[in-house]
C-alpha cells in the first residue's frame, strides 16, 4: 500500500475528515487531498507534519495493520457510546467508528454547578439541540437564555457561546454540532 492509500486509510479508521486533518495539522486541506491521491510525494517533515494532527508516529503509520474495511456501524448500544468529555459534564458521542463523520451526535449531561468552562466557545460550524431533563442555562453572544425541558436551541456555533446548569438538579440535553471536531 503506497503512502497516499494508507494515509487514507488511516484517516478514515480515526474517524477523520480530510478538512479536520487539514486542520489539526495545520496544512491546506488540498495538500491531504493531493498527498491521497498520490499527486505529491510528501517530504518527511510534510508527512510528520500531517501524522502530527492524527496523532501518530511515522513508526506506527508504515507499521500499523489495516484491516479489511468493515460495514459501517449502524446501530450503537448505550455501553458503546463513547465519552468525550474533560470535566464534570459527560458528553458522549454517538457513532463512534462511522467513517468521514460530518456531525457529532451527543447526550450530554451537567451536573449541578457544571458548565462548560468560564471561557466562551466558538468554531466554525452550528450547533443545535433540545433540553431533555432539568434547566440549563445558554450564552450566545451577549444574550442568556433559560432552558427548560423540552426547548431547543440552534445558532452558529461562530458565535462566542456557553453552557452552564447552575440549579440543583442534573440536566440532560441531546445536542449536534457540525463539523464534527471529536
Amino acid at each position: 500500500m503506497d503512502v497516499g492509500e494508507r494515509l487514507q486509510a488511516i484517516r478514515k479508521l480515526k474517524g477523520l475528515s480530510q478538512r479536520e486533518l487539514a486542520k489539526r495539522a495545520g496544512v491546506t486541506n488540498s495538500t491531504i487531498s493531493m498527498i491521497e491521491k498520490n499527486s505529491v510525494s510528501p517530504s518527511i517533515s510534510s508527512l510528520r507534519k500531517v501524522l502530527g494532527g492524527i496523532p501518530m508516529s511515522m513508526v506506527e503509520f508504515f507499521s500499523v495493520e489495516l484491516a479489511p474495511p468493515s460495514p459501517t456501524q449502524i446501530v450503537y448500544k448505550a455501553d458503546e457510546l463513547i465519552d468525550i468529555s474533560d470535566g464534570a459534564v459527560t458528553m458522549k458521542l454517538v457513532g463512534k467508528s462511522h467513517p468521514n463523520r460530518s456531525i457529532a451526535f451527543l447526550n450530554e449531561v451537567y451536573p449541578p454547578g457544571a458548565d462548560t468552562g468560564e471561557e466562551m466557545l466558538t468554531h466554525d460550524g452550528e450547533e443545535t439541540g433540545i433540553l431533555l431533563e432539568g434547566r440549563l442555562e445558554l450564552v450566545v453572544g451577549t444574550e442568556t437564555f433559560l432552558l427548560e425541558v423540552g426547548d431547543s436551541y440552534y445558532f452558529e456555533s461562530t458565535r462566542p457561546h456557553r453552557f452552564r446548569n447552575p440549579f440543583d438538579q442534573p440536566a440532560r440535553l441531546i445536542s449536534a454540532a457540525t463539523p464534527s471536531n471529536f
